[in-house]
């Protein structure tokens, strides 16, 4: 325990010194105890420990002077059994203390790491689409394992650090001054020598560290974009192996020069600080040596003072830091209290209702919707790139009035940008309205709890999402508690039962990242298998045909009717042959409703929608067919 120059000087000496320009939020260090709390029992054995083992750096000097001076000299063999004794039991002591500090550390760090992660997880959670839309998911990453573990850090390495150290400081320089004060003022002349190179080669690591954390960035970067499946398809069929090897050969070769500079510097400041201290204590040898043949100290007391002076400079380096040691633990905390901080935009309201039973109703009243600001629901420090759109943005929709009545299909259509994702995504409340009101069996989606609106309604995207585990755990998701034969039951009404029956592990078919070992076809399907599994009374559909083949569209278009039977139905529709028959055909235009009424009132009528179907449909014989 403690002595020397170990790990952690070195660790000390890679700490980046930038964040010392940092400004921390008024209130984090409050906040900090405030997560501390709960360990604070912990933490006081803990510190205890680490005083223990400071007062054994010390002890273990002393003993080795009074065996010399009070046993070997005098020849008092049993003073030399029982000191040496003595300084087994030490050594003992002190590897059970070394077991002790390591396993309160353990639980203190581990306990604390749980409670951030987990309350950054289930924050994050919460947060609404367009967070998600804007923040970088391996920033996100980065808060929960890095920021995470460097705010650990705070309240172990850094804590049980500074304590172990300054309580050695002033235990090692008071033994020292006792012993000798003539000898510990040479020490102390030497230290400059020891600190200033410390201090130099500090910042010169710091700043390698930096490049080297970047550049290991940039090849991770690299790397993820490359290795998941769709980047390793756009490169399959664009890329140039020879160019992609010597691109990432580049990145990887300067993180090797680093890696080698970095090295050399450590190993360096290694060698020159233990070149120091052996000139330190030839010149304690010298100077003690004389002054104990002069008779002003006895021998052990210089064996004594030389082993202390190996237990001064260590600490004494470290604390030259100490101060970005704290400062990068409490910029770790306020990164993550950060994240902590931002407040969802859509939340359950105190006091939220379940939607009320029976067939549902959908109604659009008067609804005014533009997409929130970057601020009001993002981090710049989440985001991969600088943030442009830093002004208000345009509303979306523009009094938007329309009932979707129990088991009735609604169907949206109209131009690229014209409001109607964000129409179903009102419904669902993956976003709020900023004017009027979006009502399902007459209660307000904002007054609605969270839970019972999702029991609700389910929605298929144009894209839909499969997790990389197996068919039956996506299936799941939607109803954790469903059987085999219910699973089953909603694969024949999803018109894919037969192609997981002749899948070799059929339900415990694992199907890749995001889905892509089936195919599109079947990945609709199974998320309509899902939604049938959950058992909705709303469905919305989110160009669930948009991108299928004519095989594909047929199979999912019979399972669409086995889905919307019976439901209230919202559907978005590229293809306007799949809309033909719905009860009503709204045609947005510029976040307003433009046109409504059956197909064929709206063909008759001669206007948008009418200008759309003959658009889509004029390369055949007959758009009526």
């Amino acid at each position: 325990m403690g002595g020397g120059f170990g790990p952690q000087v070195m660790r000390t000496l890679r700490r980046d010194e930038s964040v010392m320009k940092q400004r921390l939020r008024p209130g984090t260090v409050r906040r900090i105890a405030a997560y501390a709390a709960p360990h604070r029992r912990q933490i006081t054995f803990f510190l205890l420990l680490v005083v223990l083992g400071a007062v054994i750096v010390v002890a273990n000097p002393l003993l080795m002077k009074a065996i010399i001076d009070d046993g070997i000299l005098p020849k008092r063999p049993t003073v030399v059994v029982g000191l040496a004794v003595a300084i087994a039991a030490l050594a003992l002591l002190d590897a059970g203390l070394t077991l002790a500090q390591r396993w309160f550390s353990a639980r203190i760090g581990e306990g604390l790491i749980y409670d951030l992660r987990t309350e950054v997880f289930d924050h994050v959670q919460r947060m609404p689409v367009a967070f998600f839309m804007r923040a970088q998911t391996g920033a996100l990453v980065s808060r929960l394992n890095t920021d995470v573990i460097g705010a650990q850090r705070a309240l172990t390495s850094t804590l049980s650090s500074v304590v172990s150290n300054v309580i050695s400081l002033v235990l090692v320089l008071g033994a020292m001054i006792a012993l000798s004060w003539q000898v510990t003022l040479v020490a102390l002349v030497l230290l400059p020598i020891f600190v200033v190179p410390a201090k130099w080669v500090g910042r010169r690591m710091s700043a390698l560290t930096r490049e080297q954390m970047r550049l290991d960035a940039e090849m991770s970067s690299v790397m993820t974009e490359r290795f998941n499946v769709a980047g390793a398809m756009v490169a399959k069929l664009y890329g140039r192996p020879e160019e992609e090897t010597e691109h990432f050969g580049s990145r990887a070769a300067r993180v090797r020069d680093v890696g080698i500079v970095t090295s050399m510097y450590g190993t360096v400041f290694r060698v020159a600080l233990g070149l120091v201290a052996a000139l330190a204590t030839a010149l304690v040898y010298g100077i003690g040596g004389v002054l104990a043949t002069e008779g002003v100290f006895e021998l052990g007391t210089l064996v004594a003072l030389t082993a202390l002076l190996m237990r001064l400079y260590g600490p004494l380096t470290s604390l030259s830091n100490v101060h970005v040691d704290v400062m990068t633990a409490l910029v770790s905390f306020d990164r993550v209290f950060e994240v902590l901080d931002l407040k969802p935009m859509v939340a359950e309201r105190p006091g939220a209702r379940p939607v009320p039973d029976g067939p549902v109703t959908i109604e659009f009243d008067d609804v005014g919707f533009r997409y929130p600001a970057a601020e009001e629901v993002s981090l710049a420090s989440l985001e991969s790139v600088a943030r442009q759109d830093t002004g208000p943005s345009h509303p979306v929709l523009k009094g938007v009035s329309f009932t979707a009545a129990p088991g009735r299909l609604v169907a949206l259509v109209g131009p690229s940008g014209a409001g109607k994702t964000t129409i179903a995504s009102l419904v669902s409340r993956l976003y709020d309205a900023d004017t009027g009101a979006v009502r399902v069996n007459g209660l307000d989606v904002r007054e609605a709890r969270h839970a019972s609106l999702r029991d609700t309604i389910g929605v298929v995207m144009q894209d839909p999402h499969l997790f990389h585990d197996t068919i039956g755990a996506n299936l799941r998701y939607a109803r954790p508690e469903a059987d085999e034969e219910e699973i089953w039951a909603a694969l024949r009404a999803a018109r894919i039962a037969d192609v997981v029956e002749a899948l070799p592990e059929r339900l415990d078919t694992v199907v890749g990242d995001r889905g892509y070992r089936l195919s599109g076809g079947e990945k609709q399907r199974l998320a309509l298998a899902r939604l049938l599994l959950k058992a909705p009374r709303v469905v919305v559909l989110d160009e669930a045909t948009a991108h299928l083949d004519s095989e594909s569209e047929a199979a999912v278009q019979q399972a669409l009717k086995t889905a919307l039977a019976g439901r209230t139905s919202l559907v978005i529709a590229h293809r306007l042959s799949t809309i033909r028959e719905a009860d009503e055909i709204l045609v947005v235009q510029d976040g307003r409703i433009a046109e409504r009424g059956r197909h064929e009132e709206l063909l008759a009528r001669g206007g948008l929608y009418a200008e759309l179907y003959r658009t889509q449909f004029s390369s055949t014989d007959s758009p009526a067919a």
